[in-house]
C-alpha cells in the first residue's frame, strides 16, 4: 500500500490480512490434528497359555512357548474323525469364567450373555485400572467404546440348543451389545461401535479410535478385539475353505506353510491424545502415529487379497504417520500361513518398505 491508497481500500486489504493468517492457522492446525500421535495409556488381556494379563502374555512370549492345543477337550464329541484341520486351536482354559455380581448382572441374564461380552467388561476394566482410570468415575464423560468382533458362535449354538427364546438371547449375543454393554455398564457417553471386518476387525476399531480422539469427539477410548470358540461348525467351514493347517502349525512365510491356528481371546487398549496423557502425567506404554484402512475391491477372488490394494494401505498410513519407509524397523504381519495371502502381503511389504537405506539398516 501507499500514501495514496485510499482508506477503504486500506481497510479491505488490511482485513484480508487479518483473515488470511487466522486461515492459515486454522489449516496448520487442522493438519497438525490429522497427525496428532495417540498414547497408549493403559492395556489388559486374556489369551490361550493361562495369560489373564499382560505380564503372563509377555512372559509366554518371551520363553517361546506354544499354547496351541487339541479342541478335543472343548469338543469330545467325535474327536477322533475329525479331520486333522479341525483339531486344533489356541483355547482359553475357562472362557465362560465371569464374575457376573461384580457387574450386577444375575445369573440367568449371565448364562445367556456371549463369553466374548463377558470377557470385554472384564478386561476393559482392567486396562482402564492399569491405565490408572477408576472405571466407575469415567460416568457421563465423552469415553468411546470400539470393539472388534466378527463372530457369534456362542449365540447360534444358544439358540440351537433351546427350543424357547428370550429376550436375554438378544441382548446376550447381538454384536452391536458387546460394545454397548460396556458403555451402559460404565455409564460411557461417547461413541460406541462394534465393529466386524473379519480379520481386521480390532485394528479397524483402533483406526476408527484414533479418528475420534483426533478430531476431539471423544477424550478417552477404550478399543478391544474380542473372539471366542463356541462352534466345532465353524471349524468345519473354515476347513472346507482349505485355511486351517492340519498339524496345528501356522508356518507364516514359509515354504512348509499350509494354514492358519484359530484362536480365542480378548485384549484391550486404552487410549489418550498423547498430549492429554503427557499433560496428566499417564504412564505412555507406546504411541500410534498413524493408521489407515481400505478394502481389496475386485481381485481374483472375493477372499483372495490384492497386492496392489495393500500397496496402497500402507503408504497411506505412513502419510497419516506423517512418516517415510526407512523409518519403519520392524512390521508384525498379517501372516496367514497360506500360500495365497502371504507371497501377497510379502510383496506389498518388499515394495513399499523394502528399497535399500542409506545407513543399511534393514526392516524386520
Amino acid at each position: 500500500m501507499t500514501t495514496s491508497t485510499p482508506p477503504a481500500v486500506r481497510k479491505l486489504l488490511e482485513d484480508a490480512t487479518v483473515e488470511l493468517r487466522r486461515l492459515r492457522r486454522e489449516v496448520a492446525s487442522l493438519k497438525e490434528e490429522r497427525q496428532r500421535p495417540i498414547a497408549i495409556v493403559g492395556m489388559g488381556c486374556r489369551y490361550p497359555g493361562a495369560t489373564q494379563d499382560v505380564a503372563a502374555y509377555w512372559s509366554l512370549l518371551s520363553q517361546g512357548l506354544d499354547a496351541v492345543v487339541e479342541t478335543r477337550a472343548r469338543w469330545p464329541e467325535g474327536a477322533d474323525e475329525r479331520p486333522p484341520e479341525g483339531r486344533w486351536a489356541g483355547l482359553l482354559e475357562a472362557p465362560d469364567a465371569f464374575d457376573a455380581a461384580f457387574f450386577g448382572i444375575s445369573p440367568r441374564e449371565a448364562a445367556k450373555i456371549d463369553p466374548q461380552h463377558r470377557m470385554l467388561l472384564e478386561v476393559a476394566w482392567e486396562a482402564l485400572e492399569d491405565a490408572g482410570i477408576p472405571p466407575l468415575g469415567l460416568a457421563g464423560t465423552r469415553t468411546g467404546v470400539f470393539v472388534g468382533v466378527a463372530s457369534n458362535e456362542y449365540g447360534e449354538a444358544i439358540l440351537a440348543a433351546s427350543s424357547e427364546t428370550e429376550a436375554y438371547d438378544g441382548t446376550g449375543n447381538g454384536l452391536a451389545f458387546a460394545s454397548g454393554r460396556l458403555a451402559y455398564s460404565l455409564g460411557l457417553q461417547g461413541p460406541c461401535m462394534s465393529v466386524d471386518t473379519a480379520c481386521s476387525s480390532s485394528l479397524v476399531a483402533v483406526h476408527l479410535a484414533l479418528r475420534s480422539l483426533r478430531s476431539g469427539e471423544c477424550d478417552l477410548a477404550i478399543v478391544g478385539g474380542v473372539n471366542h470358540l463356541a462352534s466345532q461348525r465353524v471349524m468345519e467351514i473354515l476347513y472346507a475353505l482349505q485355511a486351517l493347517s492340519p498339524d496345528g502349525r501356522c508356518r507364516t512365510f514359509d515354504a512348509g506353510a499350509n494354514g492358519f491356528v484359530r484362536g480365542e481371546g480378548c485384549g484391550a487398549l486404552v487410549l489418550k491424545r498423547l498430549s492429554d496423557a503427557e499433560g496428566a502425567g499417564d504412564r505412555v506404554w507406546g504411541v500410534i502415529r498413524g493408521s489407515a484402512v481400505n478394502q481389496d475391491g475386485r481381485s481374483t477372488g472375493l477372499t483372495q487379497p490384492n497386492v496392489l490394494a495393500q500397496q496402497a494401505l500402507l503408504r497411506d498410513a505412513l502419510k497419516d504417520a506423517g512418516l517415510g519407509p526407512s523409518d519403519i524397523g520392524y512390521v508384525e504381519a498379517h501372516g496367514t500361513g497360506t500360500s495365497l495371502g502371504d507371497p501377497i502381503e510379502y510383496e506389498a511389504l518388499r515394495e513399499v518398505l523394502g528399497a535399500r537405506r542409506a545407513d543399511g539398516s534393514r526392516c524386520v
